[in-house]
């Protein structure tokens, strides 16, 4: 088993290379840091790269993971061999990643594996929005256990919470989740993906600076129970949905096995647990959004 311990980056293709890049850059606030006639690297201004964008259809194409630093790569690609599963190393993927193994999850997905990183230089002013790291991707799935035993058996992710046989969080450091999957249709296609602010201050300055630009909310402010965190969501120029985030649970230590203590969870402690169809997605009001829930009647 591989342990993973961060998500790094994604790749995003885009029929527009350089109005996506506009858009993360004006509108989410990263930087870019490395261009190669399409394909656009933009980073936070913490120094993570978290958006690679390369010409295609709209699409999460891949996703970065990182390893501890110092891993021989090669002897996790022996791992991922003993899988059964097709590997292909690469070089210089990123200016941060000089070396990577890539591969594709059981249903597909693109994945990247590294282990050591250099951090980008990173902004010196903040602007209106500043996220801190790419912080989760939802994809849609068409068999939630195979998916979710994949993630588990082959790159270490811990189950944090299970909405009934429909929606799985795993994470792979403290973060509550780092990918989560939602099964519906027959494809693998991504369902949004998110980047974590500071506090529910900047999540209020967020949609004011969104409402100036004229990007509209699709959903939020909302509370969500799973994971605990605030959110808001909107489409991107490609019609993908991007969320912002903030307060989502913490892990501190995996041997304890329950969440940092917080005055809106349902449970004392929050384990990790299946929770049942009847849960709600926002704690606050009404339920719609990026996983195809409606309201309640």
């Amino acid at each position: 088993m591989i342990d993973v311990k961060r998500l790094a980056h994604i790749t995003v293709t885009t029929p527009d290379p350089a109005r996506q890049a506009a858009y993360y850059e004006s509108v989410v606030g990263l930087e870019p840091v490395a261009r190669d006639g399409d394909r656009i690297i933009l980073a936070t201004r913490t120094g993570f790269e978290a958006i690679v964008l390369e010409k295609g259809d709209a699409a999460v194409a891949r996703v970065a993971l990182q390893v501890a630093p110092g891993s021989d790569l090669d002897e996790l690609k022996s791992r991922l061999d003993k899988h059964g599963i097709a590997t292909e190393k690469r070089r210089d993927t990123t200016r941060g990643v000089r070396e990577s193994i890539v591969f594709r999850d059981v249903q597909g997905r693109g994945l990247e594996i590294f282990s050591d990183y250099t951090f980008s230089a990173g902004g010196d002013s903040d602007g209106a929005i500043n996220p801190r790291k790419l912080g989760h991707v939802a994809f849609h799935t068409p068999d939630l256990k195979a998916t979710v035993a994949f993630y588990q058996d082959v790159l270490g992710f811990r189950l944090s919470d299970q909405r009934s046989n429909m929606f799985a969080f795993l994470r792979c450091s403290r973060d509550h989740h780092t990918l989560n999957f939602v099964e519906v249709g027959n494809h693998a296609n991504v369902n949004h993906f998110a980047f974590e602010l500071r506090d529910e201050a900047e999540i209020n300055r967020a949609c004011d600076a969104l409402a100036r630009r004229n990007v509209k909310l699709s959903w939020g402010p909302v509370r969500h129970i799973i994971g605990h965190n605030i959110a808001i969501y909107h489409k991107n120029p490609d019609n993908l949905t991007v969320e912002f985030f903030c307060d989502l649970d913490i892990m501190h230590d995996e041997a304890l096995n329950y969440f940092e203590p917080r005055p809106w969870h349902q449970d004392r402690p929050q384990r990790p647990k299946i929770w049942g169809d009847d849960t709600p997605t926002n704690y606050w009001g009404p339920e719609f959004g990026p996983h195809g829930i409606g309201p309640k009647k």
